[in-house]
C-alpha cells in the first residue's frame, strides 16, 4: 500500500505542485490549507507523513507540529519562506525531522519525503523483508506480523531509524523505561536477546540486530 502524505499549505498552486509531484511518485496526497482541519485529519486518516508549512491560519506550523508529537512520531517535513537560523531551529526544537526553504524544487521535496519514509519505517534498501511501521506499532517480516512486546518493539524501532549508529544500554534504557517501569540496565540485553530469537525464527540465523563489545547495539539490514 503506498504512503499517504499529508500536505499542510494555503497556497492552492503550490499545494497543488506538491501534490502532483508526491502522487507522481507513487504516494497518495490529501492537502488542507489551515492548523486546526490540519490537526482533525491527523487524527482520523492517520498519514504516513507531513508536509507542513509554518504560515498557515488558525494553528501556525510550529504550533500544529508540537500537538502532533504529543501522540505521534510521523515525520514531519517543513516548509518555509521565513529562512532566519531561529525559524529553523524552533521548527526542529518543535519535533520536525527535515525543512525545505522556499521556493523549493518539488523534486527536492518528494527526495526528502522519500528519505524521510524509509528512515521512520526501517524498511531494506534492497528489499521488502523487514517493515517497521511505527504509527501502527507492527513489525513485518516478508509481510508477515512479528509479535514483539512493547519495549521489545521500541528497541528494535529506535535502532532501525538510524541503521549502523551503535546505542549503548543507557541510551536504550532511556529510551524504554519512560512507560516501563520494569526496565532496568541489565534487562536490556534480555529484551534484545528475545527481540534476535524472535527475528531469527522468521528470517532465519541474522545478525540484524549486533551487539558492540563493551558499547552496546546495533542495527545492520
Amino acid at each position: 500500500m503506498s504512503a499517504t502524505i499529508l500536505i499542510v499549505e494555503d497556497t492552492p498552486e503550490l499545494a497543488g505542485i506538491a501534490a502532483d509531484y508526491a502522487r507522481a511518485a507513487g504516494y497518495r496526497a490529501d492537502v488542507v490549507a489551515d492548523g486546526n482541519e490540519a490537526l482533525q485529519r491527523i487524527r482520523t486518516m492517520v498519514p504516513d507523513l507531513i508536509v507542513l508549512d509554518l504560515m498557515i491560519p488558525d494553528m501556525d506550523g510550529l504550533s500544529l507540529c508540537r500537538e502532533v508529537r504529543r501522540s505521534s512520531d510521523v515525520p514531519i517535513i517543513i516548509t518555509t519562506a521565513r529562512v532566519e537560523e531561529i525559524d529553523r531551529l524552533l521548527g526542529l526544537d518543535a519535533g520536525a525531522d527535515d525543512y525545505v526553504c522556499k521556493p523549493y524544487s518539488p523534486r527536492e521535496l518528494v527526495a526528502r519525503i522519500g528519505a524521510q519514509l524509509r528512515r521512520y519505517r526501517g524498511i531494506l534498501a534492497d528489499s521488502n523483508a523487514v517493515q517497521i511501521d511505527e504509527a501502527a506499532r507492527s513489525v513485518r517480516i516478508h509481510g508477515r506480523a512479528l509479535e514483539l512486546t512493547s519495549t521489545e518493539f521500541d528497541l528494535f524501532a529506535m535502532m532501525a531509524r538510524r541503521p549502523g549508529v551503535v546505542f549503548s544500554r543507557a541510551q536504550l534504557l532511556d529510551a524504554v523505561r519512560r512507560d516501563t517501569l520494569d526496565v532496568t540496565d541489565r534487562s536490556v540485553d534480555s529484551h534484545v536477546k528475545n527481540l534476535r530469537r524472535k527475528l531469527a525464527g522468521c528470517l532465519g540465523e541474522t545478525g540484524i540486530v549486533q551487539s558492540v563489545y563493551g558499547v552496546g547495539y546495533r542495527v545492520e539490514f
